[in-house]
């Protein structure tokens, strides 16, 4: 017996100790899957946002939007996070992004004049409430998409081809974001339309293709041709404009002097008439010595001789200075003067007498003058 409890306790030493290895083994597994659990949980309770993100938690069926970006915590399990995008989105309608091809069933087309057009799309958007976005629709950008299709087709019909291919986009354009605008008003999905642009209008084949470029070509040059011409216009115009006036204010300006001579030339005339009234003898001597001083000097006078052959006389300039021709004319004149100083009518010939006698009569005071012309008019 003695012999047998001491096998026994041979036995059970090494059991014990490979019982307490497991038991630790088993303690440390734990610890680390409890580790694991609580990093996972915390990871799973940490979250960052972007700038350009909404978050929606969901806790329990209630949504909430955080819309700080950084970083944000939320409990695991129990909340749920959805990240919807702030930024403009965008897809192709009639074409393919990634070949550049046209997609037929988008973008093959009838016109208001039954002509055939391939019309292709690009629309932008932008997500309004992101709660509506999530929880509204199942798919709001499929939904933008149909109602697109569904209004391109739609306002394409009301225009002819010409319109659609050149002149009409923009007015297409508006149109059909107008539609749309309004109708995501009424449905209220959470997501905003925010441009739509035609990419490409061309008709399916290459021959119509090459009429209506010829088509475009012919009213670009139309245009450039009208453009020319009114910017000819416009550096024309200006320019006449300049010349009428200066015309018309050379016009005034010569107006106004001759109005202005004759006014002169009436006050000097109603001066003289004056003069005239008082010492009517005097003022026509007066005014024939005037005239003859103005066209004495410019007379030439010839003598023709018995032999048909003829001396100039007068003017003086060529056989005599220009001192000794005053002198001589007044000499020669004078004598002229005192030789038909016999005539009752007290006219004289003589030019430079006369010139004389006028610019005496013209320096002399107003008494004398009117004194001389009392005694003349007694005499006569």
């Amino acid at each position: 017996m003695f012999r047998k409890n001491r096998k026994d306790k041979v036995y059970d030493a090494p059991n014990q100790k490979l019982k307490q290895a497991k038991a630790r083994a088993g303690k440390l597994a734990g610890g680390i899957i409890g580790a694991l659990v609580v990093l996972y949980l915390l990871v799973g309770s940490i979250y960052s946002l972007r700038e350009n993100e909404y978050a929606v938690i969901t806790t329990f069926g209630v949504p909430g939007v955080v819309e700080e970006s950084g970083i944000h915590f939320k409990i695991p399990y129990i909340q749920r996070l959805a990240r919807v995008p702030k930024t403009i989105n965008g897809f192709p309608i009639g074409f393919n992004k990634e070949t550049d091809e046209y997609v037929d069933k988008e973008s093959f087309m009838i016109t208001r004049d039954y002509n055939f057009v391939n019309v292709d799309f690009y629309v932008e958007y932008r997500v309004t409430d992101p709660v509506r976005y999530l929880y509204a629709s199942e798919n709001p950008v499929s939904i933008l998409k149909n109602l697109t299709q569904s209004y391109i087709r739609d306002t394409i019909g009301l225009y002819d081809v010409d319109s659609v291919i050149t002149t009409g986009k923009n007015e297409i354009q508006a149109s059909i974001k107008d539609k749309i605008t309004s109708r995501l008003n009424e449905e209220d999905i959470g997501i905003q339309l925010v441009h739509i642009t035609i990419q490409d209008a061309e008709p399916p084949t290459l021959e119509v293709i090459n009429a209506f470029k010829n088509v475009e070509n012919a009213k670009q040059g139309k245009e450039t041709s009208i453009n020319r011409a009114n910017q000819k216009r416009n550096e024309d115009i200006p320019a006449a404009r300049a010349a009428a006036d200066e015309t018309v204010k050379t016009a005034q300006a010569q107006a106004e002097e001759r109005v202005n001579e004759a006014r002169g030339q009436v006050a000097r005339l109603n001066e003289l008439y004056t003069q005239y009234q008082r010492y009517p003898l005097i003022t026509r001597q007066r005014m024939f010595y005037e005239t003859m001083e103005e066209i004495l000097p410019d007379m030439k006078v010839i003598i023709e001789r018995s032999d048909g052959t003829t001396q100039t006389m007068l003017p003086l300039e060529s056989f005599t200075g220009s001192g000794a021709d005053g002198a001589a004319g007044s000499g020669l004149w004078g004598t002229n003067s005192q030789g038909n100083a016999s005539n009752g009518n007290g006219f004289s010939t003589g030019a430079s007498g006369a010139g004389a006698s006028s610019g005496g009569s013209d320096t002399g005071s107003g008494t004398e003058n009117d004194a001389s012309a009392e005694e003349y008019d007694e005499e006569n």
